[in-house]
């Protein structure tokens, strides 16, 4: 005789159920609910100054997320991406003088090659990702500092390169339609394409999409190559907003940039995830710090940038042990 499976009872289901739509919509829950607070609690919240602030500000942690989401759906990690986007900036601060595109098309370029090795590395090398970006977050590090001589490198404000940061349209900055349409393209990306198909299908189980002959190697080469000329992009926003290609910033870039990602609620594992969502998780991270700094103003407490570090690994913690208990109770319900 064969055993019988049982079946989740109908309060399991429930929880089941319930667990997937918090996994689902929770982040744009929070994200409303901490707009409503902020909007109640301090004058010039939903100023536009404030909003469009919050939104340039954060659209180099955002693209460094749109990135990261990419790799992490194919079961990866990418560690460098702070030092690459630093590496990046200072590439763009010394092209500069020869105006906004050779600085932009520099820098990226120089990113994108980074990001290539990367994705060599762990496609064909067979190195563990965590291993590969690692190595190559010094190495891009150390390319940083070397090419700007241990210290920052001024832009040339006289040719137009400071344009991108703090330029605007009708009021909203250049790097906001940049983060928003550089999402809107991801999001056609993962869900309208063979190639987000693909990547998909290769977090999900890699042997198997081997099997079925997709072209797995050039699928991971190529998430590592956009994660590395999305950073690129992002460095040369920094470069181009605070007028200096900055060798030592980025420093916990890849922890925002996880912290977007999985509180969008793509899996660590890979094989699933939403590029809407991890937008929701850039802006929710991007309001609580936002949050933080009203209160620093009004003197209720008084957080360094150091304690700040702190609260933004303890809040990737919870998310991380959130989601692997929502990830549980769906399979158990599911079995």
């Amino acid at each position: 005789m064969s055993a019988i499976t049982p079946q989740p009872t109908r309060r399991e289901s429930s929880r089941v159920r319930a667990g997937q739509l918090l996994q689902r919509y929770g982040v744009l829950v929070a994200l409303a609910l901490l707009v409503l607070f902020g909007s109640l609690r301090y004058e010039g919240f939903l100023s536009t100054y404030n909003v469009f602030t919050v939104l340039g500000y954060n659209s180099m942690f955002g693209l460094v997320a749109l990135g990261m989401a990419f790799v992490i759906m194919t079961g990866g990690i990418d560690l460098s991406v702070g030092s690459v986007a630093a590496f990046a900036s200072v590439i763009a601060a010394l092209l500069s003088p020869f105006g906004l595109w050779p600085a932009l098309l520099g820098a990226v370029a120089a990113a994108t090659l980074l990001g290539l090795i990367n994705g060599v590395v762990v496609a064909y090398l067979k190195i563990l990702p965590f291993v590969a970006t690692l190595a190559m977050l010094l190495a891009a590090r150390g390319l940083a500092l070397l090419f700007a001589g241990n210290q920052s490198v001024s832009v040339d404000s006289e040719h137009g390169f400071t344009t991108l940061g703090q330029g605007n349209i009708g009021g909203v900055p250049f790097t906001a339609i940049l983060l928003f349409v550089a999402f809107a393209v991801g999001a056609v990306v993962l869900r309208s394409t063979r190639f987000g198909r693909h990547v998909l299908a290769v977090g999900g189980n890699e042997e198997a999409a081997r099997l079925m002959g997709l072209p797995v190697e050039r699928t991971l080469v190529w998430v590592y190559v956009l994660s590395g000329a999305l950073a690129g992009l992002a460095g040369v926003i920094l470069a181009s907003q605070f007028g200096a290609g900055q060798p030592t910033e980025g420093l916990g870039w890849e922890l925002t940039a996880i912290a977007a990602v999985v509180v969008g609620g793509t899996l660590l594992t890979g094989g699933s995830g939403s590029i809407g969502s991890t937008l929701v998780g850039v802006l929710l991270l991007g309001i609580i710090f936002n949050i933080l700094n009203f209160e620093n103003g009004r003197g209720t407490i008084s957080l360094s940038a150091y304690w700040q570090s702190v609260i933004r690994g303890a809040f990737l913690l919870l998310v991380v042990v959130l989601q692997n208990q929502l990830t549980r109770r769906r399979a158990s319900g599911g079995g």
